[in-house]
């Protein structure tokens, strides 16, 4: 083992963390060593959040003050015992993602510098079927926390009268996201159009505070729902996923009835571990939940039928797809 190389045991696996006192988080002062340490006290939780998803690692390898890269695909020197799942991306590219299956994946990963897991929706036996429907509320400038948690609110009440249960996360920012699980049975497609009926129903609503504009001039000071966090190809941080933040903060998975008193910066690298040796993973009872979207879908269906109201413009990534919108920014339109 090299030099200044410590060994950790990570349920019954040895996983090697390289240069452990390389500072990660300057204005605290956690190291790499800190980071390893966090994710194993959280192993279970994160694993929940993971286990058998395609998954991106965000890389830090200088700290979160350095440049920092997205990597999809698994990298040389995967271990034999990480497996991986070969995903399409909407180029039509594809590419072998590595899929967490135990907690030593977790850490060998934060070794090379992945401060947060960006998972599919996905599991590695069914890779263009999501099994969570995510929803992103997404405070735009002249909002904040406290606008996404009444939101998030409305939310849970509109999910219930389709029969849906969400589960709620911070972002580790302002943010608020909110899981469903469902049946594996639907396509990206279908899933990102029931999350657009879902945005349209939140805007309608609560007109002041919500929008569903993609087109950022088009927002105001409103809570954006990102129905394209549904998009083939779009990931959202992970349950219990380190942020590239001063005070590394955590996406924190919450109960509802904590929500309204929370604080995104109560959850951080050193406060989350203490918190889950209390709770554990308040998101445990998630697996046992699978529901369907037919309700939502129907809701979609009236909204195209009885409004008019289509599809909304894609990621710029994505190609051009049937039945949407032209894709320019509206002021540049109205200029043409």
């Amino acid at each position: 083992m090299a030099a200044g190389a410590v060994e950790l045991d990570v349920a019954g696996r040895t996983v090697r963390v390289s240069h452990p006192d390389k500072t990660y988080y300057p204005e605290r002062g956690f190291t790499k060593l800190d980071v390893a340490q966090y994710y194993l006290a959280v192993a279970d939780g994160v694993l929940r959040g993971l286990r058998d998803r395609p998954t991106t690692m965000q890389r830090f390898p200088d700290g979160v003050e350095g440049e920092f890269f997205y990597q999809k695909r698994a990298p040389k020197g995967l271990p034999e015992w990480l497996p991986t799942a070969r995903i399409a991306f909407p180029s039509g590219r594809f590419a072998d993602e590595m899929c967490p299956t135990e907690p030593a994946a977790v850490i060998w990963a934060a070794n090379l510098g992945c401060l947060t897991f960006h998972p599919w929706p996905v599991r590695r036996a069914d890779t263009d079927h999501p099994d969570e429907l995510r929803i992103d509320l997404d405070p735009q400038p002249g909002t904040g926390f406290a606008d996404a948690v009444r939101v998030a609110g409305d939310l849970r009440e509109l999910l219930a009268e389709h029969g849906l249960r969400g589960w709620p996360k911070t972002s580790g920012g302002r943010g608020v996201h909110v899981y469903v699980p469902i049946r594996p049975q639907w396509t990206f497609t279908q899933v990102r159009r029931a999350a657009i009926a879902l945005a349209r129903t939140l805007e309608r609503r609560r007109p002041d505070g919500v929008t569903s504009a993609w087109w950022k001039e088009e927002r105001g000071a409103k809570v954006f729902v990102d129905y394209n966090q549904m998009a083939r190809d779009r990931t959202i941080a992970s349950p219990y996923s380190l942020r590239a933040r001063p005070r590394a903060t955590v996406s924190a998975p919450l109960r509802w009835e904590e929500l309204a008193d929370a604080a995104p910066e109560d959850f951080d690298l050193r406060t989350v571990p203490v918190r889950f040796a209390e709770l554990g993973d308040v998101h445990a009872d998630m697996e046992g939940h699978a529901f369907g979207l037919e309700s939502l879908l129907e809701l979609a269906d009236r909204q195209e039928s009885d409004e008019g109201l289509g599809d909304l413009p894609y990621p710029p990534d994505h190609p051009k797809m049937p039945g949407e919108p032209a894709r320019v920014q509206p002021s540049r339109a109205r200029k043409r």
